[in-house]
């Protein structure tokens, strides 16, 4: 179930949409990319030249941004890291993501959103960083000093994100391959001749077999017949600002206690209309609140 609605208060209202108080239409279509200081990339495209790009796996992690004084998620807000992991990061900004290993999300969300830092669990985190964000230079540049950087550093748990090159598409689809026979969840494309700019950037892509990405919930919209009582859909904006109903992918239990408005919820989906709406989108998870 993935349809185009065309989005206001009076169409949300007879729809009988899900509204929390207080939250205007405004408050709750802000988008996710609001965080600063943040880069964030935009799906592949086949007609880009990945010779452009220096690629590396795209970790199924949890953001995490260094400003050379504490450690804290996308959002802003901080992470509870030991204090022994916090003293051995530069004093340069970093930008990576906390990593358990793959297919490790669940547990890796579970040690590093503790307010209360477990420090066995700590033990097994490693911080995988794959910019020097704010700096200048071409991102080849500052993927030289970074591995210098981290070198000096020498910390086990304290690594560079692998960065390569691929000749063409074929070389960069069979490097996908690799990687997802492996267990991982996708690349991460990154121009090599690109300046660090915040926000969603034309620079910075991802590729997946399936590919994904995050909306926020607008309204959640009740269920007809089997889904009477429970919600029957999930009102999303997308990151380019466009609309859509996702309707499938939800657990019973998940139908019956749905995302608030406001919360930012990941979806697969296998194409994209002409417009630029998800085709076949079906719900992964919540974003974990940070």
């Amino acid at each position: 179930m993935c349809f185009q609605v065309s989005v206001n208060r009076r169409a949300l209202l007879s729809l009988g949409a899900a509204w929390l108080p207080g939250l205007s239409l405004a408050a709750a279509s802000q988008s996710n990319d609001a965080a600063p200081g943040v880069m964030l990339a935009k799906p592949w495209q086949s007609t880009l030249n990945p010779a452009d790009y220096l690629v590396s796996e795209k970790l199924d992690g949890v953001r995490a941004l260094w400003d050379g004084q504490s450690l804290h998620f996308r959002s802003g807000r901080p992470i509870a890291a030991p204090t022994w992991f916090v003293q051995g990061l530069p004093t340069a900004a970093l930008d990576g993501e906390l990593w358990l290993g793959r297919r490790s999300f669940d547990a890796l969300s579970g040690v590093v959103r503790k307010e209360q830092p477990v420090d066995a669990e700590w033990r097994s985190v490693r911080y995988m960083v794959f910019d020097l964000p704010q700096q200048p230079g071409r991102f080849a540049e500052r993927a030289a000093q970074l591995r210098e950087l981290l070198e000096a550093a020498q910390q086990p748990w304290l690594q560079p994100v692998v960065q390569s090159r691929v000749a063409d598409a074929a070389s960069l689809q069979a490097r996908l391959n690799q990687v997802v026979a492996a267990g991982g969840e996708g690349l991460v494309l990154h121009r090599a001749d690109s300046l660090w700019t915040p926000g969603r950037s034309d620079a910075l892509r991802k590729l997946k077999t399936v590919p994904d990405e995050e909306g926020t919930v607008l309204a959640q919209i009740p269920g007809k017949g089997k889904y009477q009582g429970r919600m029957g859909a999930l009102l999303l904006q997308t990151p380019d600002g466009q609309h859509f109903a996702l309707g499938t992918g939800f657990s019973d239990a998940l139908r019956g206690s749905p995302p608030p408005v406001g919360a930012v919820v990941s979806y697969r989906y296998r194409d994209r209309t002409p417009s630029g709406l998800p085709k076949f989108a079906s719900f992964l998870r919540v974003r974990e609140l940070e």
